[in-house]
């Protein structure tokens, strides 16, 4: 595993002011769109973001690479690395994995029984 501080982000998120699920809302937001393997840093002020983002990308399948140096000292800074298949998360509930659609089967059409009279 890399040191999250010697990698540059392909991504800086900034969740300061944010709690638990706003932040990974806006996370799971403005990563959507990013290749596997991308580097994102969160800067956050939750003081539940060291136990929240490890679990969330467990969860989710991401790499979660730790805390980086932060430029500032009223705020924390987080480091992940997106995989090339992420567990999908419900909308608007981002520790809860969406629900695998099923395949949706037909019912066998009957066959008429011939009368034996």
């Amino acid at each position: 595993m890399t040191a999250p501080n010697s990698v540059t982000p392909d991504l800086t998120v900034d969740g300061t002011g944010l709690l638990c699920v706003q932040l990974l809302l806006r996370l799971r937001a403005q990563i959507a769109d990013l290749p596997s393997g991308a580097v994102v840093h969160i800067h956050t002020t939750d003081p539940a973001a060291p136990l929240d983002l490890p679990a969330w990308c467990h969860l989710t399948g991401h790499e979660y690479l730790g805390p980086v140096p932060s430029p500032a000292p009223d705020r924390e800074v987080y480091a992940l690395r997106l995989t090339s298949a992420p567990v999908r998360t419900r909308p608007g509930r981002p520790w809860h994995p969406d629900p695998i659609p099923t395949p949706t089967t037909t019912p066998p059409t009957p066959t008429p029984v011939e009368d034996a009279n």
